[in-house]
């Protein structure tokens, strides 16, 4: 597997990534109907680093690096990340998480947040706690999950 900066011929294999994910909502808030050309200008927007994980020609998942905050906070980063149906559970978001941990001081960032992860979301709590993030704040009943209802999301945060 390799992880290498997206490419405008990647737009629609990293669609077919996030497709599914949105339209599920129980991880990401963002609209489930959210269109095509919205959620790629979502997902490339200003900023925004984006990196794709393939294999043998075919895409394994995706993830963007961008400032958290402008001026005094640009030195901390956020990331997303997606990993396709088929890759589920075989090591490619923590091979994401890796790289985007390794390439973050190189673009100058000195830690990393992330702002919404929906406590729900269990395996991807466990594997940023594993990567050394904390859970530093929790926002109560913040996100609506279309299953189990209101649930609470948390803000995880490590310094690099």
């Amino acid at each position: 597997m390799i992880i290498r900066e997206a490419v405008d011929a990647d737009r629609a294999g990293v669609w077919a990534m996030l497709r599914p994910v949105f339209r599920a909502g129980d991880t990401y808030s963002i609209d489930a109907d959210i269109t095509r050309e919205d959620a790629l200008a979502y997902w490339f927007g200003p900023e925004r680093q984006v990196f794709v994980a393939e294999y043998d020609g075919v895409l394994l998942g995706t993830y963007y690096i961008v400032r958290n905050q402008k001026g005094g906070g640009s030195h901390v980063c956020n990331c997303g990340y997606v990993t396709s149906e088929a890759a589920r559970g075989k090591g490619v978001a923590r091979a994401m998480l890796a790289h985007s941990l390794d390439i973050a001081p190189k673009l100058g960032f000195r830690a990393m947040q992330y702002n919404f992860v929906v406590a729900t979301n269990t395996r991807a709590v466990e594997t940023w706690k594993r990567a050394g993030f904390d859970v530093v704040g929790r926002l109560p009943e913040a996100f609506n999950h279309p299953e189990q209802g209101f649930v609470d999301a948390l803000v995880m945060y490590r310094t690099l």
